[in-house]
């Protein structure tokens, strides 16, 4: 699978990713932020799967309809257990992601949404 990794979600998240054989792009590898609107779109044009702890993303997708390939929040995962967590929903939904959902995990339930096509 393709991933970009924002930046708030870390590094060792991304190095994660990487060795387990995926294409893991760092937000912070871009240059100066771009802001969450570019962001999300540079996932969706390169066909990434956004990581992300920011809530705002949802908000984008949702109200303000900006296209994405799909998209996992983790807003109150702590460091320590981001790869376990990622882990266990790219086992576990995969072919949800890859059908662009937004997965929200909030303490130990996970949320997939399928937003409305543009």
């Amino acid at each position: 699978m393709r991933f970009l990794v924002d930046r708030c979600a870390g590094h060792r998240l991304a190095e994660w990713l990487h060795n387990k054989g995926h294409d893991a792009l760092e937000a912070l590898a871009l240059g100066p932020d771009p802001g969450d609107k570019a962001l999300l779109e540079l996932a969706e044009a390169e066909n990434r799967i956004l990581i992300t702890i920011d809530k705002d993303f949802g908000e984008l997708i949702f109200l303000h309809r900006v296209s994405h390939a799909g998209l996992i929040r983790l807003p109150d995962v702590r460091m320590s257990q981001r790869i376990e967590m990622v882990e266990e929903i790219i086992e576990a939904y995969g072919p949800e992601l890859e059908e662009r959902a937004v997965i929200t995990l909030q303490g130990r339930r996970i949320r997939i949404s399928h937003p409305p096509s543009n």
